[in-house]
């Protein structure tokens, strides 16, 4: 990415067909739709905030555009209690104290000096936060969001607004060219507006059948036609099930890569029995599927 141009301007992406047509190239097949959010986030220089369900392919999107970008992607897990500490930076007590140490053993006395010389930059740990604004360029992805806490939304907002970082002892960190900004959410919870209106927006579906065997056939190369048409069709039947965790794209491709592994050809009964795990991760939702019976599961398939 050039400083002085759009983020995405040296790999040739100049409309959302490229970027469409560069995803594709590294196995994520994204829609009109998605693409089109993707380049006007890299052309506005503005975060991409994607919502759905887990396992639609939001935190793969991240990790493609890395690659289509030659990027680092550099990712903050959010939980709940995460803090601005854990985001951004801390001081490597260790080393401080190992500085300190060798100090005092050569003799060295001056206070001020020894002061300055703690705070110095090489003591310092740099968090996913700080390190994307100092990686140039980078892919920051942001993921699940909606699991951190309503403060750390508000301290998030900051940083994505400025790209600027004041750590105390050193000064202002401001990002030379701004990291492109992926955030991702689940949606167990609503994340705020003010974050919201910072970024733009767009909701991930679940894809297509024919989406979703394209997908398998590309991820997962040794995978049958017609056993990616199986699995895509029972995975669409499982996601109109009233389950607790519908299967994603990603517990398609687990499903699938499991029945490769056992030399399986196509998804009978007795296979998506012994499988299921690799699909569905509640107890409750197997036996559900089960008591409806596997065969019905997978008719039509």
């Amino acid at each position: 990415m050039a400083a002085n141009g759009a983020p995405g301007a040296e790999s040739g992406i100049e409309s959302p067909g490229d970027l469409l047509r560069l995803l594709d190239g590294h196995a994520y097949l994204a829609d009109e739709g998605l693409a089109t959010a993707g380049f006007l986030a890299l052309r506005m220089r503005r975060p991409l905030f994607l919502e759905g369900e887990a396992g639609v392919g939001k935190t793969a999107l991240a990790r493609a555009l890395a690659a289509v970008l030659d990027a680092p992607l550099i990712r903050l897990q959010c939980y709940e209690g995460l803090d601005a500490a854990q985001a951004l930076y801390d001081w490597d007590f260790p080393r401080q104290l190992l500085h300190l140490r060798a100090a005092e053993a050569a003799g060295i006395d001056d206070v001020e000096r020894l002061e300055g010389e703690l705070y110095d930059r090489r003591f310092l740990l740099a968090r996913p936060l700080l390190r994307a604004l100092e990686t140039v360029p980078s892919v920051l992805l942001v993921d699940e969001v909606d699991r951190a806490d309503d403060e750390f939304e508000a301290f998030l907002l900051e940083v994505l607004s400025e790209f600027t970082i004041s750590v105390p002892e050193l000064g202002t960190v401001r990002a030379e060219v701004p990291p492109v900004v992926v955030v991702t959410s689940n949606r167990t919870r609503e994340v705020h507006d003010a974050l919201k209106r910072r970024c733009l927006y767009h909701w991930l579906e679940h894809p297509s059948y024919e989406r979703e065997v394209a997908i398998l056939r590309r991820r997962l190369p040794g995978v049958a036609a017609r056993l990616a048409g199986q699995v895509a069709h029972a995975a669409q039947r499982l996601r109109a099930e009233d389950l607790l965790k519908p299967p994603g794209v990603a517990e398609s491709l687990d499903w699938a890569e499991a029945l490769v592994a056992l030399g399986a050809r196509e998804l009978d009964p007795g296979m998506a029995a012994v499988t299921l795990g690799a699909v569905l991760k509640y107890r409750d939702d197997q036996e559900r599927v089960v008591k409806h019976g596997l065969a019905a599961l997978l008719d039509g398939g």
